[in-house]
């Protein structure tokens, strides 16, 4: 039974010896509920951990789930029993009423009258044997999604990976050391890992064609991973020149796959904004009928207690649109982001230390939304002085904050982009003087004197400074070259470096030919400044989709609020004069232009969010939805709404 205890991913739980903190808790859950690992009912579980990168076993962890489950059980069961015994007799009585009238025949069936403990009993177990089979189907579940999520990035890493081992190929390397250098870039994502995972079982069986054959058979990619390892095992024993024509049709099939699932998730976006823009104009549209109905609809004011105040059936309505507004913001955001390729987003870190959190905040947005945190506190501060209302209050922090650190990143984001436009230049310049003959070093020294790269121009200058250090003939030239080119990557820190100069450097330590090496850098990083600016293109028609929606719903509140509103509050007020029976107090000007005006300031943020992660990222959804909600206040504040 120890055995299984903080095994690696495995089938059922093998040995590492490694104990994890939880080792206690482990071996209890393990003796009583292992023997459910078995069972058939969890072979869909089982099949989709094989395709996960767990570090426990399958055993263990199916033990966990059912810990859980159990718990949740009595923290449902329990409260569920008690309830059921609290009730009055009234309320149980007219749910068996509801219930007769909502099943056909019920009310003729004889029911026998059944003791209050019984009926607690039987709700405790109905609800805790609900929520236990609940938290195991979650744990299956759970596992379903590690495992989709694994495929989703070994089918976006794998075709670079590929161009990458083509490259080695043309070097000395065998099949092994080139499988080594792909699950040591971290840039192949889970196309890596799962190249580790085929090494560490060769040198377990000390077979490398097994360690393929187990990975390509567990590995969730079955469409694409899968028989790629398989063909690299039968092609990489026919020889070097079998693999290498093999790695150069293989990594243009995978290219060709790549861009028709861009071209899926193109399709999907184009749906997304659709949806966007009913979403977030509804309820806009819904708050103004509201207000007109009010007027013939009496219900409507009638008050409804919250856990924030007493309010009205109308007010409810229009604060719940609001958040549901901010719901959607958030969700179209993150799917814009997810639909973004990891490879054309950049993750920008903070500083470990405070003085370099301060002194980066002018340059890295993750130091800037620290810095300024302590700006929007004050912002929001001084609208309270000013005797703004809540509303006011936590928008101007929020545009006090957003705004500077949204034009950070902006800045940072144009500064990337010039990088990266003038890398390209720098590989080409270089690949010219390395095919007239000259060493690696000597052609970026050429380059760093010769060649203008503007912002990337000090980078280069490092580099080339860096690489001097090398001298031939003293077995660390190789070593101190590898370093040099890791500076510059992180200097530049764009993922376009990260992919480009590492092929280079991998390919040129694993001794493959320079000549080639460079050619297909040349091919490479052309495909991918494409790649970037048509991307760049095609989302800045979703930002004006965003900034479009915006702009609509404030000119329709605004003159709804402007002229609307004031007809409605004259009609209702010579209701009496008219003859015609209306709520005189049904519309109230100042507050149903402030509730309106609260509604279009969360489409504002939505709106914005959306924008702006298309754009750039979340850190520009900041700067976009701090415009917006300043366009909205001027434009309320200037029609005299608020």
């Amino acid at each position: 039974m120890s055995e299984a205890f903080g095994a690696e991913n495995s089938e059922g739980g093998g040995v590492t010896g490694r104990r994890t903190s939880f080792a206690a808790a482990d071996r209890v859950c393990y003796a009583l509920f292992a023997r459910h690992a078995d069972a058939a009912r969890h072979e869909r579980a089982r099949r989709a951990y094989r395709g996960t990168d767990l570090r426990i076993g399958f055993d263990v962890y199916l033990a966990r789930v059912y810990a859980v489950s159990w718990l949740f059980a009595l923290l449902v069961g329990l409260p569920a029993g008690v309830v059921a015994v609290a009730l009055p007799d009234s309320t149980l009585s007219a749910a068996v009423a509801a219930v007769e009238g909502a099943v056909p025949l019920v009310e003729t069936a004889p029911v026998p009258r059944v003791p209050r403990p019984v009926v607690a009993v039987a709700a405790a177990v109905f609800a805790g044997s609900m929520a236990k089979r609940g938290v195991v189907a979650l744990g299956g579940r759970y596992l379903r999604w590690v495992a989709a999520a694994r495929r989703s990035n070994i089918e976006r890493t794998l075709p670079g990976a590929v161009r990458y081992l083509h490259v080695l190929a043309s070097g000395s390397d065998g099949r092994r050391a080139m499988l080594r250098r792909v699950a040591d870039t971290e840039a192949y994502g889970e196309t890596a890992v799962s190249v580790r995972k085929a090494l560490n079982t060769a040198a377990m069986t000390g077979n490398v064609n097994e360690g393929l054959r187990r990975v390509a058979r567990d590995t969730p990619a079955q469409d694409t991973l899968s028989p790629f390892l398989l063909k690299y095992r039968e092609h990489a024993d026919q020889g070097s020149d079998a693999l290498r024509n093999y790695l150069r049709m293989e990594s243009r099939m995978l290219g060709h796959r790549q861009d028709r699932r861009r071209k899926r998730s193109e399709g999907f976006l184009e749906l997304l904004s659709e949806v966007f823009i009913v979403l977030l104009v509804m309820p806009a549209l819904l708050v103004i009928v509201l207000t007109v109905m009010s007027i013939i609809a009496p219900g409507l004011s009638a008050p409804v207690w919250t856990p924030v105040g007493e309010t009205t059936v109308r007010g409810f309505a229009v604060y719940a649109s609001g958040l549901l507004i901010l719901v959607v913001g958030v969700v179209a955001s993150a799917l814009v982001a997810a639909l973004r390729p990891p490879d054309q987003t950049i993750g920008y870190e903070r500083p470990a230390s405070k003085v370099e959190t301060l002194a980066t905040a002018a340059s890295n947005p993750a130091s800037a939304a620290l810095v300024f945190l302590p700006v929007g506190v004050l912002g929001a501060v001084t609208a309270v002085f000013l005797g703004a209302k809540w509303a006011d209050v936590a928008l101007a922090g929020y545009v006090v904050y957003a705004l500077p650190v949204g034009a950070v990143a902006v800045r940072r984001a144009r500064l990337d982009d010039a990088k990266d436009r003038e890398i390209k230049d720098f590989v080409h310049a270089v690949s010219g003087h390395v095919s007239l003959g000259r060493p690696f070093g000597e052609a970026v020294e050429h380059v760093a004197r010769d060649v203008d790269l503007g912002p990337l121009s000090a980078d280069v200058a490092d580099l080339a400074s860096n690489l001097q250090l090398t001298t031939p003939n003293t077995g660390t030239d190789e070593d101190l070259r590898t370093a040099a080119l890791d500076r510059f990557v992180e200097r530049v820190g764009t993922p376009m470096a990260e992919q480009t100069i590492g092929l280079v450097t991998g390919a040129l330590d694993a001794g493959s030919d320079t000549g080639t090496v460079f050619e297909t850098l040349q091919s490479e990083i052309g495909r991918l400044y494409h790649e970037k600016r048509e991307l760049r293109s095609g989302l800045l028609v979703y930002v004006a989709v965003g900034w479009t929606t915006a702009l609509l719903v404030v000119g329709i509140t605004v003159a709804t609020s402007a002229q609307v509103f004031d007809g409605f509050a004259q009609l209702s007020s010579m209701s009496d004069l008219s003859g015609v029976s209306l709520d005189p107090t049904a519309v109230d000007l100042e507050r149903d232009r402030f509730r309106i005006y609260v509604t279009t300031q969360t489409t504002m943020l939505a709106s914005g969010w959306f924008a702006g992660a298309a754009s750039r990222g979340r850190y520009e959804s900041l700067l976009h939805s701090a415009i917006l909600v300043v366009v909205c206040h001027v434009v309320f504040r200037g029609a005299g709404v608020i």
